[in-house]
């Protein structure tokens, strides 16, 4: 079966030809949130996907409009907006019904998208994995289905069976919305399928690790914090990182040594939004799933941002729901040398990605969290046991080595469960 292509207009995809697209911000203000942050975040959400924000229209009521959310008057300076500053597109933040994006669209003469909207534009730009590519598709069309009658052009009846003559005598046929329905409720059967056998194979992985003893420490938070500027300062390999929310979708694992000497697995996720719409945190459950199977969850908070208490708030909403609760958590305020902060607490951990400071605090602290899984040993090897030191290096550490008349001197760190194999050479 092909992939369905599902275009929700054609300014969302424009970013890729050339200059910044001019938009307008729209927001209904009920009261239920901070909406000069919410804004700012959408301004944000606009500029990862190759858009400029050239006015905001906000309009305070209690009630929504039901067609349009705006009210009339608000609708119609909206309009004017777009006209004067030559916008290509109205941005909602807030989901819309499929109705009312065609009636504001109708009555705003541009294209209109609504939040949910530009976050699975970005998530369909980003994705690089097969995983990630059939996980945005299907939150995509899964967002899209209770949408077809208001996004749908043309929904006129097909012609059904029958013979010739008046056509009361036909029977009614399917009309497209029918069509389009069936179609899409067979594709996501199909990509739910193909994600369940990615599921397995995933939970391969995890119990290799598990056999091999292998930590995972996951590094968890909201979007554009630093996780993957975080995991690249500690691992030294280079992954995508960038200043804009959502560079990180894919899921990201790399290879860590401990001051310990403990090998283990940081892995990166995908970084959250405020009100990340429900479906959107279920098609991107294999990369948040690091975490409910992590050893270790490092949140990761942006210091220089005076909203990072509220950025853990949005990640601790998250991870309430992956049943996280039992594992040890560590909380990290990254980009300490933007916010120039100094710690009032001994326990807070202040990093910065880009300097290297705190960095080995960090370390420390894991090594701390993990400490049950090694233990330092001093050992002589006799000369015929010298595949032991193999293993040693392999799956510990080597601090100290000297060649004595009896054997080979380590000192050294192994892990709990490799310990009995070096107890009869303990000194």
């Amino acid at each position: 079966m092909n992939e369905i292509t599902l275009d929700f207009g054609t300014t969302a995809q424009k970013h890729t030809e050339g200059d910044a697209l001019p938009v307008v911000l729209l927001a209904l203000d009920q009261g239920r949130y901070d909406m000069a942050r919410s804004l700012d975040e959408l301004r944000a959400l606009a500029e990862a996907n190759g858009m400029e924000a050239v006015a905001e229209v906000v309009q305070k009521r209690a009630v929504p409009e039901a067609a349009t959310m705006l009210g009339e008057g608000k609708v119609a300076e909206a309009r004017l907006v777009c006209q004067n500053l030559n916008a290509q597109a109205a941005i909602f933040d807030g989901e819309l019904t499929g109705s009312q994006i065609r009636n504001l669209s109708a009555a705003l003469q541009v294209e209109v998208l609504d939040r949910t909207m530009l976050i699975l534009e970005i998530f369909r730009a980003r994705a690089t994995t097969n995983e990630g590519k059939l996980q945005t598709e299907l939150a995509t069309l899964r967002y899209q289905l209770p949408r077809l009658q208001g996004l749908g052009e043309s929904l006129s009846r097909q012609g059904g069976g029958g013979g010739g003559g008046a056509g009361a005598r036909r029977g009614a046929g399917e009309t497209k919305l029918e069509l389009d329905r069936r179609h899409l409720h067979q594709r996501i059967e199909h990509l739910e399928g193909k994600l369940r056998e990615m599921e397995k194979r995933r939970g391969e992985t995890r119990r290799a690790r598990r056999k091999n003893n292998v930590p995972v420490i996951a590094l968890v938070g909201y979007t554009n914090v630093g996780k993957s500027s975080l995991l690249n300062a500690l691992c030294g390999e280079q992954i995508f990182e960038a200043d804009m929310l959502f560079a990180t979708l894919d899921p990201t694992a790399r290879k860590l040594t401990l001051p310990s000497g403990l090998q283990v697995i940081l892995v990166d996720t995908v970084g959250f939004v405020s009100r990340l719409p429900h479906h959107l945190v279920e098609a991107f459950k294999s990369t948040l799933e690091e975490a409910a199977f992590a050893d270790v969850i490092v949140k990761v908070a942006d210091a220089a941002d005076p909203q990072a208490a509220e950025q853990l708030a949005v990640t601790d909403e998250v991870l309430s729901t992956m049943d996280c609760a039992h594992i040890p958590q560590l909380v990290v305020y990254n980009k300490c040398d933007a916010a120039n902060l100094t710690a009032f607490d001994p326990d807070m951990l202040l990093t910065s990605a880009k300097t290297g400071r705190g960095l080995p605090e960090l370390l420390a602290r894991l090594d701390d969290v993990l400490a049950h899984r090694v233990r330092t040993i001093e050992v002589v090897l006799p000369y015929d046991k010298l595949a032991l030191a193999d293993i040693l290096r392999s799956r510990g550490s080597v601090l100290a080595e000297e060649y004595r008349d009896t054997g080979v001197y380590y000192q050294g760190t192994v892990k709990i469960d490799d310990l009995h194999r070096f107890e009869p050479y303990l000194v």
